[in-house]
């Protein structure tokens, strides 16, 4: 069993679950059908909203292509809004942060963006917790690519092999086990406690 010294957090779903169906229900409140023509085209278009993550499409140039999509119906301001205001707070898991930052030097490492980085999310205080936040549009790389694991390491300067990292998204831990670190595939708070116990991490107050 390795020993541990940092633990990575993925952001959505896993602290903060997001639901795109109020972007497309709000559009559509706007005018109908507008949603379902959105929801299409970013789809089809999922490359295009990968390079933003990357940071290599400018925010000028994605906000006019949303414009385009939207039929220029919706203002930016309006747009980053609808976009941004799809995020929950999963507490029982922003809980534990406090406790393992104990013991482990706690990180968070996303695939974003800087439209729900300022809109949806950057307000939450449980942010404060983490020692470094890595963000795919400032690192300019997104999981599962090695660049984006090896910016963590090269903060933590750590061993690869002593990260743990918790994501949802099967394909992104599969991308940090080749980069040498273990990984949990978050599907719920139970299971997740179960895991870390399994590694011989417990908590305080949680059997």
């Amino acid at each position: 069993m390795p020993k541990y010294s940092v633990i990575v957090f993925d952001l959505g779903n896993v602290l903060i679950p997001f639901d795109y169906s109020k972007v497309v229900n709000k559009l559509n409140s706007i005018s109908d059908g507008l949603g379902d023509k959105f929801a299409r085209l970013y789809s089809e278009n999922y490359e295009y909203h990968r390079n933003f993550e990357r940071g290599k499409i400018s925010r000028k140039e994605f906000l006019d292509t949303m414009s385009s999509w939207l039929e220029h119906k919706v203002s930016e301001e309006n747009f980053c809004k609808i976009y941004s205001d799809i995020f929950t707070l999963n507490e029982k898991v922003v809980s534990l942060i406090p406790q393992l930052k104990k013991n482990f030097k706690v990180v968070l490492l996303s695939n974003t963006n800087e439209i729900h980085e300022e809109y949806g999310y950057g307000h939450y205080e449980f942010l404060n917790y983490f020692d470094k936040i890595f963000l795919s549009h400032k690192v300019g790389a997104v999981k599962p690519e090695e660049k984006i694991y090896r910016a963590v390491e090269s903060y933590t300067q750590k061993p690869s092999n002593e990260h743990l990292f918790i994501d949802d998204v099967l394909e992104y831990i599969e991308g940090a086990k080749r980069c040498g670190w273990d990984g949990i595939h978050f599907q719920n708070y139970d299971m997740l406690i179960k895991e870390l116990k399994n590694r011989n991490i417990f908590l305080d107050g949680i059997n």
